[in-house]
């Protein structure tokens, strides 16, 4: 420390005496004259200057020699690494300093730049725990990902290095699609740091995609304990998990072990629509109705579901259309003003064959949120109450080309799934579907399908026409030739 600062105050003063010098100089005409020992040096100005460079030298020299003789000084007491840390200090100065080029330029996007400062930064400083990590990235930057793989493998071998080398590693072998070797890779790097959050993560989704529900509930028990995953929406991820695992016990054929599976995936989160339905029907199946009864109404109080229907629907398979309709007002009656409900009650009171109330039921769904359910209800209630087949066809041509109402759609890639499950198909992302309606597309209908419902009624027309008379044939009147004909008013398609 006093070494340090002494060598701070001796530059002050170095540069303060520079100063003073030039100073003298430019106001001297005859330069510096110098008396030592009865003699007088004379020097111009040119001179003085030399003569200046020179002292600094020679007292660079002299602090140089100085320190010299304090490490040989120290090596005589017993230091051993004094003289050999006298000259590597150099040596490790340039390393450094080629160790910082390196960064700079690996962050500015130079690879192959950065390979050749890491490389002269090993050769001074012979630290490859520092230099191969900027190898590694270097070469991955460069597309050479052979060279970082081995430059990886160097890594992995050394204790300090051993995790930033499997990670490495293991984001390779996932750039390469090689899903099962970087699933070991992931599970070895758990292993070293099981708190690293991205690695948590990543060995998570690798499970989920190969079906290991048992390891990836393990692996968010861990996100759990680490504190990088808030309480609720663990509980949530993992009654999707055992969701899964009660389907993949299902597909064993060990039906009473995925009945309990589900009932369990249900009590942690009771709103996971899938998960009610499956322990609502392993209720059923172990003759306890009350309980399936309970669990879809709680599931349907937090969001209504046609599965959530399906499966109350099966607590009573084979009762009357009239009284199916008086037990599902245990349903209808919670959230009546829900579009879900509406149309549940619509269904219902087509299957009893009462169309009034079914159309009363529907309300105006046709006008404000039309889809191809909606449109097709429609059409069955007109066809119910005894309308022209001019009018039904017209309301079916609507449902062809109306949006198909809410779906398992994927909140990262907006993919539609045809059925709920805990990975998307397309992108890959874990508890990633939620049901809800597609975002609107783009895609410009076929030429003339405005005009379906239109076509389909001119259609209609053509059949209700008269018959030719024949030759000598009389063809009497229609009575009901006076009758307009029912024409579907066309629709924009929404």
């Amino acid at each position: 420390m006093l070494w340090s600062l002494f060598k701070i105050v001796l530059f002050v003063v170095i540069v303060a005496a520079l100063t003073l010098g030039a100073g003298f100089l430019m106001e001297s005409t005859g330069g510096i004259q110098i008396t030592a020992g009865g003699t007088e040096f004379t020097l111009g100005p040119l001179q003085s200057v030399i003569a200046a460079l020179v002292a600094i030298c020679a007292v660079w020299v002299f602090f140089k020699l100085f320190t010299l003789l304090i490490a040989t000084l120290k090596f005589i007491n017993g230091d051993e690494t004094a003289i050999s840390r006298y000259f590597d200090r150099n040596r490790e100065r340039k390393g450094y300093q080629a160790l910082s080029e390196g960064l700079m330029a690996l962050a500015s996007g130079e690879g192959r730049l950065a390979m050749a400062k890491a490389t002269k930064a090993e050769r001074y400083l012979h630290k490859p725990e520092l230099t191969d990590l900027i190898t590694a990235q270097a070469a991955e930057m460069t597309g050479d990902r052979k060279k970082a793989e081995e430059v990886y493998k160097r890594l992995v071998q050394n204790d300090t290095t051993r995790f930033v080398g499997v990670r490495g590693l293991m984001k390779q072998k996932l750039d390469a699609g090689q899903t099962d070797i970087a699933l070991k890779l992931a599970e070895r790097a758990f292993a070293i740091k099981p708190k690293h959050e991205e690695v948590q993560d990543t060995l998570l989704k690798l499970q989920a995609n190969n079906a290991d529900w048992s390891g990836a509930r393990k692996t968010l028990n861990a996100k759990l304990k680490h504190g990088s995953l808030p309480r609720d929406v663990h509980k949530r991820r993992d009654a999707v998990l055992a969701l899964s695992e009660a389907k993949g016990i299902l597909d064993e054929g060990k039906t009473i072990e995925a009945q309990e599976a589900a009932i369990a995936a249900n009590k942690s989160s009771p709103d996971l629509i899938p998960a009610a339905a499956m322990a609502a029907r392993s209720h059923i199946a172990q003759g306890r109705p009350k309980y399936a009864v309970r669990i879809l109404k709680k599931a349907w109080q937090v969001q209504p579901h046609p599965d959530l229907a399906a499966a109350f629907a099966e607590i009573e398979p084979n009762e009357t259309p009239d009284a199916r309709l008086k037990r599902f007002r245990q349903l209808t009656s919670i959230k009546p003003e829900h579009r879900e409900t509406k149309l549940l009650l619509a269904e219902l009171n087509l299957a009893a064959e009462n169309f009034p109330e079914a159309r009363r039921s529907l309300g105006d769904l046709a006008e404000t949120d039309a889809d191809t359910r909606v449109l097709a209800i429609a059409a069955a209630v007109e066809r119910g109450e005894g309308a022209s087949d001019a009018v039904v066809r017209g309301w079916l041509a609507r449902a062809l080309t109306a949006p198909r109402g809410p779906q398992w759609v994927c909140d990262n890639c907006n993919s539609i799934q045809g059925e709920w499950s805990p990975v998307c198909g397309n992108c890959g992302g874990f508890d990633t579907l939620s049901w809800t309606t597609p975002p609107k597309s783009d895609t410009v209908l076929p030429a003339g399908a405005e005009m379906l419902p239109l076509i389909v009624g001119a259609i209609e027309d053509k059949s209700d026409e008269a018959p030719e008379a024949s030759e000598g044939e009389i063809i009497e009147p229609d009575a009901s030739a006076d009758t307009p004909v029912e024409q579907p008013e066309p629709e924009k398609v929404k």
